[in-house]
């Protein structure tokens, strides 16, 4: 006699736990693509420049002042 907590009971129980385990590495995936993004480590761009060189170019056509280009190369350092 199983009084319903025989395989009807426990069924239930097996698949809480599968969601959940499921849930916690969905979790764990997106936590570590996040963490990954914050620590700088994005792809660099595909063309190989850096932000200088680029900054150095806006400066060369007078995209940017002179001030402008000291303001952004100090926060980029």
């Amino acid at each position: 006699m199983m009084h319903g907590f025989g395989w009807g009971g426990g069924m239930w129980m097996g698949s809480i736990f599968w969601l959940l385990f499921l849930g916690v590495i969905i979790w764990a995936v997106i936590s570590f693509t996040n963490s990954s993004k914050k620590n700088g480590s994005e792809e660099p761009p595909i063309s190989g420049e850096t932000s200088l060189n680029i900054l150095k170019k806006r400066l060369a056509r007078g995209e940017i002042s002179k001030e402008e280009f000291e303001q952004v190369h100090e926060k980029l350092l």
